[in-house]
């Protein structure tokens, strides 16, 4: 601890050397009250300010991307109050909000600039396949909360929706580079200029590569992560009313991870080593909007993604085609109205691998949508919203998820609210059609057993009843609290469950088979709170603290054996709390830290995760109006600690203490 001692008190003194010469920028610039009139347009579809949304909403600005040191989407989301971070490996994340944590968490839907990237395979999101250059995102809204009657199916305990820059936005060069411990390294190169009088465009290239981590034990790990990114963006104003945006990605990912798995060819052999994973993939997304004469809006949107991903032995194709429409419309005085309709098909492929594969290999699915909802003014101050979207599925057929919301703003700055919602998450194809030998069970006389997993293509739907209320509020000049409460009720919980054992001969030697098959035996309830503030304790100094409290009680079935459940329970941390400080010491100098305590987990098969605090910091230097230098340490107070346990057949390894510079030149 000698050397962080060291360099806090260096960063300490340094910077307040003659500071009292220069001119400091105002960090209440911009006032609490416009900060409660932040445009969201995640809850509604539509643009409407922060203090009349109906749900529990967070944003995350291009100033806290920029000041928070971060390199990657989920690291960035940390520093989001109600989001639970955990990071398995050097490239795999657990990322959920309100608990049901885990690798593929099924119960977030993520987007960017409106493409949805959980993927229907497993019901999750592949975070090492989505990156998106930091200085190119406007703002990261996340919902705390369902979001089903806008965005359908899988958006039950929250949204995360990333909505990147307009090419007008990011005109002229722009080079960033960061290199530090452990092998990590970060390049960007990027291209914005105008195409005639009405478009704009960026091209750029993004590298990254991330060193191992260390294992469990304290030896070097093979967990290194290489990514390449090319992408473009191009906005048109064809008209004084109507606009159109395309845009588009190619992602290649190779990054290395430790697993255990059992192999169906060779019984009863099982084995842990070290395999490659690796991904190509690519998206290319349209958007055209119209504005009438009568302020009412439209938007039709249609993308393409494909990826084709190696992990777990199995190599799967995904293609999906997805339509999406949607019109804003005020009907007389009181009734400002959404409304939508979709169309998404997903076709997949897979090759079999170790002990998994898929039945039927391939796989064509549909899923056709409608929603609208109507925010009713009922007086100045008081808003009632009410609405539905219904999807048909492949799995499950027709389904409804409505909410209401009302909000009372009995002054200009302040807010009450509360809400009523019903979210389902889907089945996914694995669940449908998994196939997968999980372990080999020795047995007397010689002989052994195997545990397969098995899925069911007569899945429910898991079903979510959420009940929520907020306070926001201006509370003095320099000072704004946001406070959620919420109380769920969970349905239809996927299990998995014990069947009857029987023989068989093949694959050959003769074995018992011990299946597991997918069920719905399971209910919870979850209910707690989030709470967060933003005080400019003086004119260049503003500090951020939240604290997020989320208990949670799993019940099975009394013919269930599922154990599954208890341990997205035992995921969870019951506790997290984090305080964020930036401070502009002179006109060119800032200091940013943040403090993050994670509450322990408890038993999840591996043994307890305990709780652990995270120190980061960072000191940026703007040379000029082009250049910008800084210095990042993140897990500065202990050299290594768990966040999380082992994840289906991959094997954690620990976050590591690190400290890098990065320089970013715009011309």
């Amino acid at each position: 601890m000698s050397i962080i001692r060291i360099a806090l008190a260096l960063i300490l003194s340094f910077p307040f050397v003659g500071m009292a010469d220069q001119a400091v920028p105002d960090l209440a610039e911009t006032s609490l009250e416009d900060l409660l009139n932040v445009p969201v347009t995640s809850v509604s579809k539509k643009e409407q300010k922060l203090a009349r949304a109906g749900a529990a909403v967070y944003v995350i600005t291009q100033e806290d991307i920029h000041r928070s040191g971060m390199t990657s989407i989920p690291d960035l989301l940390r520093t989001a109050p109600g989001v639970d971070v955990a990071q398995i490996d050097a490239n795999t994340y657990a990322i959920s909000i309100r608990g049901f944590n885990d690798r593929l968490a099924n119960s977030v839907l993520v987007l960017i600039d409106g493409r949805t990237v959980y993927t229907p395979t497993t019901s999750g999101v592949y975070w090492d396949q989505q990156d998106v250059p930091l200085e190119d995102i406007d703002r990261i809204e996340i919902i705390r909360g369902p979001g089903g009657t806008v965005w359908g199916a899988n958006a039950v305990n929250g949204v995360i929706n990333i909505i990147t820059k307009s090419a007008q936005a990011t005109q002229g060069g722009l080079v960033s580079a960061d290199a530090g411990s452990h092998e990590t390294v970060h390049g960007l190169a990027q291209y914005g200029a105008k195409i005639g009088q009405s478009g704009a465009y960026r091209v750029f290239g993004n590298y990254s590569n991330t060193g191992n981590l260390t294992a469990s034990d304290g030896k070097e790990a093979t967990d290194g992560w290489h990514m390449r990114h090319l992408g473009f963006r191009s906005d048109w104003n064809l008209s004084p009313r109507d606009t159109l945006t395309v845009e588009g990605d190619l992602l290649q990912t190779v990054e290395d991870q430790t697993i255990s798995v059992t192999f169906s060819n060779a019984l009863p052999t099982q084995g842990t080593f070290s395999e490659k994973v690796w991904v190509d993939a690519g998206d290319l997304l349209e958007r055209w909007n119209r504005t009438f004469s009568n302020g009412s809006d439209l938007s039709l949107q249609v993308y393409y993604d494909r990826y084709k991903r190696h992990d777990e032995g199995v190599t799967e194709t995904l293609n999906t085609v997805d339509f999406d429409f949607h019109h804003h419309l005020a009907l007389g005085s009181r009734h400002d109205v959404v409304w939508g309709a979709g169309y998404r098909v997903t076709s997949d492929d897979h090759i079999p691998g170790y002990g998994k594969t898929y039945v039927p290999l391939s796989l064509t699915n549909n899923l056709f949508s409608a929603f609208v909802q109507d925010e009713m003014t009922i007086s100045d101050s008081l808003r009632f919203t009410l609405g539905s979207k219904i999807e048909h599925n492949a799995y499950t057929g027709l389904e409804y998820e409505p909410s209401a919301q009302l909000v009372w703003q009995p002054t200009t700055r302040q807010s009450l609210w509360m809400s009523g919602a019903r979210a389902i998450r889907q089945p996914s194809r694995e669940e449908a059609g998994l196939l997968i030998d999980l372990a080999i069970v020795p047995l007397p006389g010689g002989n052994f057993g195997v545990l397969k997993l098995t899925g069911d293509p007569n899945r429910k739907a898991e079903e979510l009843r959420d009940w929520e209320a907020g306070y926001r509020i201006q509370a003095a000049k320099r000072l704004s609290v946001d406070i959620a409460s919420f109380s769920s009720y969970y349905h239809n919980l996927i299990t998995t469950d014990n069947a009857d054992a029987f023989f068989t001969t093949e694959p050959s030697p003769p074995h018992l088979v011990l299946p597991l098959v997918f069920g719905n035996k399971a209910s919870a309830h979850t209910y707690g709170a989030e709470v967060f503030a933003s005080w400019n304790v003086t004119h260049r100094w503003k500090i951020s603290p939240s604290y997020t409290a989320v208990h949670m009680r799993v019940t099975l079935d009394p013919t269930s054996t599922d154990t599954h459940q208890v341990e997205l329970a035992a995921n969870t941390p019951q506790h997290q709390f984090q305080i964020r400080s930036f401070l502009n010491l002179t006109h060119n100098l800032d200091w940013d830290s943040a403090l993050y305590y994670v509450g322990r987990l408890r038993d999840g098969g591996d043994g307890p995760v305990p709780a652990y605090t995270r120190l980061d910091t960072r000191l940026g230097w703007r040379i000029g109006e082009s250049v910008e230098l800084s210095i990042v340490g993140q897990n500065l107070l202990r050299p290594t600690h768990a966040e999380f346990h082992n994840a289906y057949e991959v094997r954690r390894t620990l976050a590591e203490r690190s400290v890098f510079a990065k320089m970013t030149w715009r011309f």
